[in-house]
């Protein structure tokens, strides 16, 4: 018999949940029987696979420690390096400028060299992470960016923080912009467009309608921009989203004739290969928290603006520097 004591990052998940984070290879059907036979029990009795833990509850599970052999891979982090580029942080969370060619999470790929193993080596170094004093917890992600785009990543450093950045992010009380540059000379100044997405898992590839889609197949996307600069050939613009979906802005624009410099997998190559881009001209750039609720776990941060400096962002500086005078 093993005894859990539930922390302040374990509160509020279901027991049923919980059970599934704590113990990842314990079979589903194994596990609801349990908890109904009573072999995993919470403070002594037997509970709903609804109950809503609370700090301090002990459970009791009466199961085989096969499955509570810990997993060696959950250790890769350790491994990781923890260069990166810190923009804000505070007790609850961190906000870091993603470098383009990083993926944010570990892959069949790449095991190791990831943002968040990055971030969970950084706090375990400091102090302010330790997987062996968590039972279902791990530092998170509450947004992710394309492994060959630049920008601003948030992470939860507890399970609070998470929940409210989730909830903040669905509620669209976080607004991400982002700058890039596009291939070709946009004419309007500002324009909201609308269109519709459909995405093959197996590609990793979106599909764009701009008229006549079934909605039963395929997602609407609404994209915001405005003209920053333009060159002979190619326009900078920032860019803000109404929905966040995969690739929006890379097939959206590409889908009406402006795709991004540099990207391989909706543009032009023989442009990219032309000026020498490896990687897309796009970067979230700037995150403004708007929080509605006044009692808010995070509303401290309730209208701060975050910004990389235009001179961090590489495709600016070669629009400003390079495209400008020769393109």
């Amino acid at each position: 018999m093993k005894k859990i004591v539930i922390n302040k990052n374990d509160e509020n998940n279901r027991l049923d949940k919980f059970i599934m984070k704590l113990l990842p290879s314990f079979p589903e059907r194994m596990m609801y029987k349990s908890i109904r036979k009573k072999r995993i029990k919470v403070n002594g009795k037997k509970s709903e696979i609804s109950y809503r833990l609370k700090e301090g509850d002990v459970l009791e599970l009466y199961i085989n420690d096969e499955f509570f052999e810990k997993n060696t891979k959950e250790d890769d982090f350790k491994f990781a390096p923890v260069n990166l580029d810190i923009v804000y942080e505070d007790e609850n969370i961190i906000i870091i400028n993603k470098k383009a060619g990083l993926i944010v999470h570990p892959d069949k790929n790449c095991k190791v060299d990831c943002l968040i193993n990055r971030i969970k080596n950084y706090l375990f170094k400091k102090g302010e992470y330790d997987p062996e004093n968590e039972n279902s917890f791990s530092p998170a992600l509450a947004n992710r960016i394309d492994r060959n785009t630049q920008g601003m990543v948030i992470a939860a450093k507890n399970a609070q923080s998470l929940r409210e950045l989730n909830k903040k992010i669905k509620s669209r009380e976080i607004h991400k912009f982002y700058l890039t540059i596009v291939c070709g000379v946009v004419k309007k100044e500002e324009d909201t467009l609308t269109a519709f997405l459909d995405k093959n898992k197996d590609k990793n590839k979106v599909y764009i309608k701009n008229k006549n889609a079934d909605l039963k197949k395929y997602k609407t996307i609404i994209t915001r921009y405005r003209v920053l600069k333009r060159s002979q050939k190619f326009t900078l613009l920032e860019v803000s989203l109404l929905t966040g979906r995969t690739h929006q802005i890379r097939a959206h624009f590409a889908s009406i004739g402006y795709p991004l410099l540099g990207d391989g997998k909706y543009g032009k190559n023989i442009i990219n290969k032309e000026l020498k881009y490896k990687y897309q001209a796009l970067c979230a750039y700037k995150i403004h928290f708007d929080f509605k609720d006044s009692d808010g776990f995070l509303n401290y941060l309730n209208g701060k603006i975050f910004e990389i400096k235009h001179e961090n962002i590489w495709f600016v500086e070669d629009f400003n520097s390079r495209i400008l005078k020769n393109y």
